[in-house]
């Protein structure tokens, strides 16, 4: 499904030249959960956002279900991540003013899904998160952990086939934190490949590959 071989990824810090990912080389298949672990600045972060389309790579090919996104311009890579790819963010990323049923709505509507069709999945999503009592709250009025469980309705609500969680529980406590993992690791069981970027170590060792960064290299699988 995901492939990277030999990526890089440079960015000019003055007239300097950083390099943030050095020589990848990766395979994902489908329904994989793996976990991205390693020290701030070792590359963890970009390269998730290069897995999402989010980042072009400095040189290298990745290639998404055999087909090269490197390639593909802006709009191109705008539609493939649209189909394909859901995001789960630490900080949750919802639109403060729309209620959660919105909020889950939002990726159908930029997707043109029909109305009917719409309607029909949120409610869905609303049941299988166990939020169709807050349908008509605002992210304001949820507690952290159902503003997350919002957040992975709405990445999961076109059905991508990579689902990418960089440090989903930060915001959370422990229990809550335990709980949106079991919701993000269930999707695996529906060929979704779940990719997580992760401090924690407790959480990191649940995946069934853990990569481990240093200074923008993979130098461990386990």
């Amino acid at each position: 499904m995901i492939s990277l071989e030999h990526v890089t990824r440079n960015f000019a810090v003055g007239d300097l030249e950083v390099s943030a990912l050095r020589d990848i080389n990766l395979t994902i298949a489908a329904g994989d959960y793996v976990s991205i672990m390693g020290p701030s600045g070792s590359g963890k972060s970009t390269l998730l956002n290069l897995i999402g389309l989010l980042d072009r790579p400095s040189s290298g090919i990745y290639r998404l279900d055999g087909r090269d996104v490197t390639s593909l311009d802006d709009e191109e890579q705008a539609k493939v991540r649209s189909e394909k790819i859901g995001f789960v963010f630490q900080s949750f990323h919802l639109v403060p003013r729309l209620t959660a049923s919105m909020n889950i709505e939002l990726p159908l509507i930029l997707a043109g899904i029909p109305p009917d069709d719409r309607k029909a999945r949120v409610e869905e999503l609303l049941q299988d998160y166990g939020l169709a009592d807050r349908t008509d709250h605002r992210p304001d009025q949820l507690s952290g952990g159902q503003r997350q469980r919002v957040a992975i309705a709405r990445a999961t609500s076109m059905h991508p086939a990579v689902l990418l969680a960089d440090e989903p529980t930060g915001n959370l406590d422990q229990a809550t934190g335990r709980e949106v993992i079991g919701l993000l690791e269930k999707l695996t069981e529906q060929h979704v490949a779940l990719i997580l970027v992760t401090h924690d170590p407790m959480i990191g060792s649940r995946a069934k590959r853990q990569l481990h960064m240093v200074d923008g290299q993979i130098v461990s699988q386990t």
